[in-house]
């Protein structure tokens, strides 16, 4: 494919590594970030802008990563026939709002748990005292970006839940003022992701395993992603119970992207506990290494619609996020004191294969940490076993020096448990 004109819109720069890899087939590209916080986020590797809508007329391309209104742009853009990357208001919904994604897994004939929303805490203490279970506690709208509020239940009577209620109406009224509490069911977390181009599902399905919590053993606080581990598949009993169910109403929507189920599965069923109706993070980042169409041409095909299946390599892959502090959260002082401007350095400067970029600039020639949220590199691996693919990526993680930094030891370490469960319970068949 001849070089051709990308335009990457981000609201906090999650695009950066994306963009970088299209810079180095040698597109033309322009990235702008909204959020004036985080502009600097990827100086040096791709070249900015800060007025996107100046630059519409210029792109051949235009790919947005976000919800919470992007989709309401790329749905404009694609009336107005731009080739565009992005969802729709109701994609953006279903991620959003999550009761309406639940109800729209349900219109379609797809079980889900038992949920109830509420915009007031001692409604929400009272629930939980007259129907005692276990819940997750899910922030809902922009709060939802908030990793970290995001609560799983341990106490069979609710009393965890509970507690964090009363500890989120003193603390975080003013931020969560609308929240899910969905009854926690237990099983296998797997996630089924696939590609859409307007019209049809293309290319074969990724079957994803997230690490949320922050330490080894899935312990401590919840994180927007810590590492996740991955594979292909043709179309199975997983994405055929699920998204699947989506393709006329994606089609009527026009959508073009990535949309992906998180669920819970057991031997009772599939159980949908979420959409995220666009690029996820790390999963794109480990998606760029695994996908043999080169990106550039795979998001023309995906944007313009083009009626062709991407390659991907067989096996498995997986990604392991690094981080400094103060993530998962979020303090200025600390962030600055600990992490700003810090020096990213490679002991073998020229293996840097499975290298991926978040918060990272070339200031005066050096990589360097900038951005806000202690979102550094993700490293990632691919092997014909989980396991090889884990040896790879923790080797590649070895490479990096980066002072006060942190990762999980355990990426993919679940996956003969898991594999074992979900084949066992035919899942992972064609059917």
């Amino acid at each position: 494919m001849k070089p051709k004109k990308f335009l990457f819109i981000s609201y906090v720069g999650l695009h950066t590594d994306l963009a970088w890899q299209v810079v180095k087939e040698g597109h033309e590209v322009k990235y702008y970030i909204d959020d004036k916080e985080e502009r600097e986020v990827g100086d040096g590797f791709i070249p900015k802008t800060n007025n996107w809508k100046a630059e519409v007329d210029w792109a051949d391309v235009i790919v947005f990563d976000d919800v919470l209104g992007h989709g309401t742009m790329a749905d404009n853009l694609r009336k107005k026939g731009k080739a565009v990357v992005g969802g729709t208001p109701y994609t953006d919904r279903l991620e959003d709002d999550r009761s309406f994604g639940q109800s729209e897994l349900k219109a379609a004939g797809v079980n889900v748990l038992p949920y109830k929303d509420f915009t007031d805490f001692d409604e929400a203490i009272a629930y939980v005292l007259e129907n005692p279970s276990a819940y997750v506690i899910k922030p809902c709208g922009e709060a939802a970006n908030t990793k970290h509020l995001l609560f799983v239940g341990m106490e069979d009577d609710g009393s965890d839940v509970i507690g964090i209620l009363q500890t989120y109406k003193k603390a975080w009224s003013d931020t969560i003022k609308v929240f899910q509490l969905q009854k926690k069911a237990t099983g296998v977390e797997v996630a089924i992701g696939a590609f859409f181009n307007g019209n049809r599902f293309v290319g074969p399905v990724n079957i994803n395993f997230e690490h949320k919590k922050l330490f080894p053993g899935n312990i401590g606080p919840s994180t927007g992603e810590m590492g996740t581990s991955m594979f292909w598949s043709k179309p199975n009993k997983l994405f055929n119970s699920t998204l699947k169910k989506f393709e006329g109403k994606l089609r009527e929507e026009k959508f073009v992207g990535y949309i992906d189920v998180n669920t819970i599965v057991n031997s009772s069923g599939i159980f949908p506990l979420e959409f995220t109706s666009r690029f996820g993070y790390p999963t794109i980042q480990i998606q760029v290494d695994s996908i043999s169409t080169p990106i550039g041409q795979f998001l023309y095909d995906l944007a313009t619609g083009a009626d062709v299946d991407f390659k991907a390599k067989k096996g498995f892959s997986l990604g392991i996020r690094i981080v400094v502090p103060p993530f998962p959260f979020e303090d200025r002082k600390t962030y600055e004191k600990f992490s700003e401007d810090v020096a990213i350095v490679f002991k073998k400067k020229d293996q840097l294969d499975g290298v991926h970029i978040e918060g990272v600039h070339i200031k005066n020639g050096v990589w360097s940490i900038t951005g806000v949220d202690g979102c550094v590199l993700i490293i990632t691996g691919l092997g014909a076993t989980m396991k090889q693919a884990q040896i790879q990526a923790y080797h590649r993680v070895q490479n990096v020096v980066i002072p006060n930094m942190y990762y999980r030891g355990d990426i993919g370490d679940n996956w003969h448990e898991d594999s074992d469960k979900l084949l066992g319970w035919g899942y992972l068949s064609e059917s």
